[in-house]
């Protein structure tokens, strides 16, 4: 059988450049595997049911009887600690979960502005 001369050519110029298309893709085209995809939608999803819980745990606060002198034990407490001070009220628990979420915590100090007031 005879081959014509640019077929060895051909054949390498196009796997070359299915591999440069790969790369340039996934590195500056914004593509991503299936399993990167999922990291990146289970992390959007924890974002948003935090943000989504903020207001009941800011609620929790208003309705808590000792809520004045927790406040002043979080404005007292050092920056680094203030998120375990948080956990500790019980205020950053999520619903149906029996421990306190660090990330919730988070938000309700940033939602409390304890700074600002």
């Amino acid at each position: 059988m005879n081959t014509p001369e640019w077929t060895k050519p051909g054949v390498y110029g196009a796997l070359v450049g299915a591999v440069a298309v790969s790369i340039l893709g996934f590195t500056w085209g914004g593509w991503t595997t299936a399993g990167g995809a999922q990291e990146m939608a289970d992390s959007f999803a924890a974002e948003q049911v935090i943000l989504a819980m903020v207001p009941v745990c800011l609620g929790l606060s208003e309705a808590d009887a000792d809520r004045v002198e927790i406040l002043a034990t979080l404005r007292e407490t050092s920056n680094f600690q203030r998120r375990n001070a948080m956990m500790e009220t019980g205020w950053a628990t999520l619903p149906g979960t029996e421990a306190p979420s660090r990330d919730l915590a988070d938000a309700c100090l940033a939602g409390l502005e304890l700074d600002g007031s």
